[in-house]
């Protein structure tokens, strides 16, 4: 590679991660974990086209280049709400062609959210209501507080879920828990979610930040490779029969036998010390 090519390369993952998005905020952490918080608490984190393009251009750079991060925590800004789906209030007059534009930066932002080859676990501190849940049953798992509320609200408004939930719901909960929830657009609670199987663990609202963040850091100390190739592993095998996902599963594991993570990890077990992984 050329001098000129090199520099540029490094222009590039600059760019890719910069910290000074105007919908939502960007903490690296020491432990290669990154906390993303949807930020417009005056809107209750409601997403707005801006919003959308944010979240778009964070996970469309990770699937790029991960800068080392091995984990993502994503939450909301405040204590009442995680994402209250849809900015409506711009959203109020809109065109139909303005509308379905919008709604394609939505669809391309769930799609680089899904796609992400790091773990996304999300700490719903609030409301996640419409789109917000819809983040939430997108992302890898969940962990929630206590005083939060889900709900599927888009038939109430004439339209119906369009990012992901009459897909992802389903997976989480059930065909005919999701169709109930869908089709009512009742709001549901965290306890009900946790029932269900769209959320892991309900914690309180002061606990709720630390231990996501202590999940992703344990996941962040494992082998870096060895968790995108299981995350893809699951999440690729369940939308196959199971001998496709049996043989998919056996090449993403012959993907790790000749790396230095996984020596690294039998050297350190063998001499009874914490692996060193580098993710090579």
């Amino acid at each position: 590679m050329s001098t000129t090519q090199s520099s540029g390369h490094k222009r590039a993952r600059r760019r890719s991660m910069r910290s000074d998005y105007e919908t939502i905020a960007t903490e690296r952490r020491d432990n290669h974990v990154l906390l993303v918080t949807l930020n417009r608490p005056e809107a209750s984190n409601a997403m707005n086209t801006q919003m959308g393009l944010d979240l778009m251009e964070l996970f469309e750079g990770l699937s790029v280049d991960l800068e080392q991060l091995r984990a993502v925590v994503l939450t909301g800004s405040g204590t009442k709400a995680f994402c209250a789906g849809g900015d409506l209030k711009q959203r109020n007059g809109m065109t139909d062609e303005a509308w379905q534009a919008q709604h394609l930066v939505f669809e391309r932002m769930l799609r680089a959210i899904i796609g992400c080859p790091i773990p996304v676990v999300a700490a719903v501190n609030g409301a996640a209501y419409g789109g917000g849940c819809e983040i939430a049953a997108a992302v890898d798992f969940v962990y929630a507080s206590r005083n939060a509320r889900f709900a599927l609200t888009e038939v109430t408004l004439g339209i119906m879920p369009g990012a992901g939930g009459t897909q992802n719901l389903p997976r989480a909960v059930g065909e005919r828990r999701a169709k109930e929830l869908i089709l009512s657009g009742l709001p549901f609670t965290a306890e009900e979610a946790e029932r269900w199987g769209l959320v892991n663990r309900v914690l309180e609202q002061d606990q709720l930040l630390d231990a996501t963040l202590a999940i992703a850091d344990r996941i962040a100390g494992n082998g870096p490779l060895s968790v995108r190739q299981a995350k893809q592993s699951i999440h690729r095998g369940l939308q196959m029969s199971l001998a496709d996902g049996l043989a998919f599963e056996i090449e993403a594991y012959n993907r790790l036998v000749p790396t230095a993570d996984r020596r690294e990890g039998v050297l350190a077990f063998n001499e009874r010390r914490k692996p060193t992984f580098q993710g090579k």
